[in-house]
């Protein structure tokens, strides 16, 4: 039996390029090409997720309907609202209201990009309001969803937490 036999890479950073380059290539063909329920499962939930912005930008309240109530919410970094949250009402109250009840108009999102690829969404958005103290406030958003029967299983959300974080320093809270 012959075996083909590659020409190997001299130096260890072209072992490495190497090694890395045929893990892509075994994995790019699994996430190119989906099977049809994937792709089923793909569409339905990018546009659950599209649909959810577009209801939201509108100046409605998805979150309820989105988002699971056993949700477990991520925010990745440091400061006062980093952490994890379990569950809606837990992320709502511990990080979504000290900002929202801050603002004098509503968040109002503008999105720039929706990626899914079966049960994982990615929005790329940014996000406007006014603060109670008459301050424009502005942030950028990367949110990554696991989505399960519909609705936000899990979430990560990256954003800007020190503009977070001045809101809720320098603006009162709406009565």
């Amino acid at each position: 039996m012959t075996s083909l036999r590659l020409p190997q890479p001299r130096s260890i950073p072209g072992r490495r390029l190497a090694l890395a380059a045929s893990i892509m290539m075994a994995t790019v063909p699994a996430l190119a090409s989906p099977g049809a329920s994937d792709a089923a499962v793909t569409a339905r939930n990018e546009g659950i997720v599209r649909d959810a912005f577009q209801r939201w930008t509108a100046g409605e309240n998805v979150f309820p309907i989105l988002v699971a109530p056993d949700v477990v919410w991520t925010i990745p970094g440091s400061g006062p609202v980093a952490g994890t949250y379990l569950g809606l009402q837990d992320f709502v109250e511990k990080a979504s209201r000290p900002l929202v009840s801050r603002l004098a108009t509503p968040l109002v999102p503008r999105v720039h990009h929706i990626w899914a690829v079966g049960e994982r969404v990615i929005i790329r958005f940014e996000a406007s309001a006014t603060t109670t103290g008459g301050h424009p406030y502005r942030n950028q958003f990367v949110w990554i969803f696991r989505m399960k029967d519909g609705q936000v299983a899990e979430a990560e959300a990256f954003l800007d937490l020190v503009a977070y974080k001045e809101v809720v320093d320098k603006n009162e809270p709406r009565p």
